[in-house]
């Protein structure tokens, strides 16, 4: 369903600003409305490309025209981007594809963004998933300006300006004219080091957000009557360390920053998400009392921070702000509607790339038996999509590990990467027949490639310990329904660990917490047996995975325990193995499953209403009914 709400976005937005007659008229006033976007990941088009079909809540294109209501609706604006631009989806991979790149030079992703007038943006943690020749080349499409303070090349001089001094004319309220010097700092997770490691190894390191922004922030503040941050990294209270990937809240007690713009975890803020959360007031948007905005994902919401700008000893002070985040879409009763128009200057932006994209993912490339989803991916360890990954790595892999390790048990790892995290539709369900690559791209999102380690049994149950911490703690003494997930902790995490099979005890406290080891004594995993035998810690074990584990995301490990560095994208052996394999009967045994908890529990969580006809016929799992936001409630018998 479309509704063309363009003036009913410019009222709402409108009616964010603070009214005219809340201060003094003691001097110049300047209302300045500041717009963000961030983890686009490429989504252009409101377009679901793993579904092939249309999407109304995602799409720059209905955020651009958000966008644009929110500037007539205000005096002076200004327009920023927060990272995670040109990685994400199928056309991201398919732009990045060998002789793809737009013969015009400019990424289509930017080439949209440059229809709307940006101001600046700075670069998020994917933007290097291809590499730096061709993250250099999107950025030099782009027709406004990045920054980034704590990216730097191996000789530590910056890859990027670290700052920006932008100036701007603004309107005040008595009619004035007056040039303001709007300063810009930009960051990004410093773990990108890690992350693309083969990208970047000799070439690239980073600096924590925190030391960066005290290094930077007080020359800015000399030269800036405003200064804005943009961070690519979410919001944490954990206990500050250094090097933290979501530092955004610390980042709000360095002196001098205005405002800052976050983002990296696909959340919404201010919002519910982080209520609770101290130093947060997650109901007008403050960060230690600055000002903040985080706007979701793909392009579902733009960022909103009205600023109500006065002068005090001679300076441009923020003396009033308000701060939300203003949606494209809303959900009704299972249904998404939308709440603004496409903009067609996007959309042509970005017409010929999706067009070809759409002719890509269309390609067959074999047939299933079977369905594949992620319905049981964290409730049940016989999962068919895991099955069907794990499956391909060990195919492809075991042939190409060295002469040395021949005759180690090979295990592979996999993570769900699309299990109602970010929306109800949010999971991967193939039917039986023909697969397409567009499934493969559904079934596997991220464009890693395959690597393997050499680990022994002690690293292979701390492996598994720290995936098991997307799990709450159940309380078997508690009668009443617990929930079974711990809220804002992607799946990405969990990794399950086929060729061994083992029990997650809930009763246990998780056993790592934000900063490494917080329960040393507690031990979920129980029952780790390699071909029904128990796994000793000494034991020896090649795990198949992925580049982004190998590099040490997630777990901690010798580099040199890395015996396999594959060349080869896990989406493309996973075509590979499609091909060579026809038809595919995917194996699903069980894997792990919960430990049994001796008296009567009820864990309860949400997913898809579709997730039904894979949960319901486990016979211990019943649905609840409605949750809301499109999900539905199931609660599970864990004894």
């Amino acid at each position: 369903m479309r509704l063309d709400l363009t003036r009913r976005a410019l009222l709402q937005a409108a009616a964010l600003l603070p009214a005219a007659g809340a201060l003094a008229d003691t001097g110049p006033v300047i209302r300045l409305r500041l717009l963000e976007t961030s983890d686009l990941h490429s989504f252009v088009e409101d377009y679901d490309y793993f579904r092939d079909e249309p999407d109304e809540s995602v799409g720059l294109t209905k955020v651009a025209t958000l966008a644009a209501a929110a500037r007539a609706g205000a005096p002076n604006s200004m327009l920023f981007d927060n990272g995670d631009i040109i990685q994400g989806n199928p056309l991201a991979d398919y732009v990045a594809m060998p002789g793809n790149f737009p013969t015009d030079g400019v990424h289509p992703t930017i080439r949209a963004m440059n229809t709307m007038g940006f101001d600046a943006a700075t670069l998020g943690n994917h933007e290097f998933n291809y590499g730096l020749d061709f993250l250099n080349k999107a950025v030099a499409g782009a027709n406004f300006p990045f920054c980034s303070a704590n990216y730097l090349h191996e000789d530590g001089s910056p890859c990027l300006p670290p700052t920006l001094l932008l100036e701007r004319e603004f309107t005040a309220e008595d009619g004035s004219k007056h040039k303001l010097k709007i300063g810009v700092i930009g960051f990004l997770p410093p773990q990108i080091t890690n992350w693309d490691r083969d990208h970047l190894r000799g070439q690239v390191r980073t600096q924590d957000i925190v030391e960066a922004a005290s290094a930077h922030v007080p020359a800015l503040r000399q030269q800036a009557d405003l200064v804005i941050a943009l961070a690519h990294s979410g919001i944490s209270a954990a206990p500050r360390q250094g090097g933290e990937e979501n530092a955004s809240l610390y980042l709000a007690s360095v002196p001098g920053i205005d405002v800052i713009f976050t983002g990296h975890s696909h959340r919404s803020f201010p919002g519910p998400d982080y209520a609770g959360v101290d130093g947060v007031d997650a109901t007008r948007g403050t960060l230690n009392g600055v000002p903040a905005v985080m706007p979701g994902f793909w392009g579902g919401e733009l960022g909103q921070i009205d600023l109500t700008l006065t002068q005090s000893g001679g300076k441009w002070v923020v003396s009033d702000f308000t701060c939300a985040t203003i949606p494209i879409a809303q959900r009704q009763d299972q249904e998404v509607i939308s709440l603004a128009a496409n903009n067609a200057a996007v959309d042509a932006a970005v017409a010929p790339e999706h067009r070809k994209t759409l002719a890509w993912i269309r390609e067959p490339i074999g047939q299933l038996t079977q369905p594949v989803n992620s319905y049981l991916a964290l409730v049940n360890g016989a999962d068919s999509s895991l099955a069907l990954v794990n499956a391909a790595q060990t195919w492809y892999a075991t042939p190409l590990l060295p002469d040395e390790v021949l005759g180690l048990p090979v295990l592979s790892a996999a993570a769900p990467f699309k299990e109602g995290y970010q929306s109800p539709e949010n999971y991967v369900d193939l039917p039986a027949g023909g697969i397409a690559i567009k499934d493969v791209a559904d079934l596997y999102s991220y464009p890693n490639t395959v690597a393997a380690l050499r680990v022994n049994g002690a690293t292979l149950r701390e492996w598994l310990e720290r995936s098991a911490g997307i799990f709450n703690r159940i309380d078997p003494a508690n009668p009443a329904p617990q929930a079974l997930l711990r809220p804002r902790v992607p799946s990405y995490i969990f990794d399950v660990i086929a060729g061994v099979t083992y029990e997650i005890d809930l009763t246990q406290p998780n056993r790592y917490g934000a900063h490494g080891l917080a329960h040393p004594q507690a031990h979920r995993i129980v029952n780790l047996c390699y071909q029904g035998a128990p796994v000793d810690d000494g034991q020896d074990f090649i795990v198949i995975t992925n580049n982004y584990r190998a590099d040490s995301g997630g777990i901690v490990h010798d580099p040199a325990d890395v015996v396999l560095d594959a060349p080869d994208k896990t989406q493309d052996v996973i075509i590979r193995y499609i091909l060579a394999h026809k038809p595919v009967t995917v194996a699903t045994p069980e894997v792990w499953r919960f430990a049994a908890i001796g008296t009567p529990v009820t864990a309860v969580f949400e997913s898809a209403p579709e997730a039904a006809k894979a949960l319901l016929p486990l016979g211990n799992i019943t649905s609840q009914g409605d949750a809301g936001d499109g999900y539905t409630r199931y609660a599970m018998q864990l004894s």
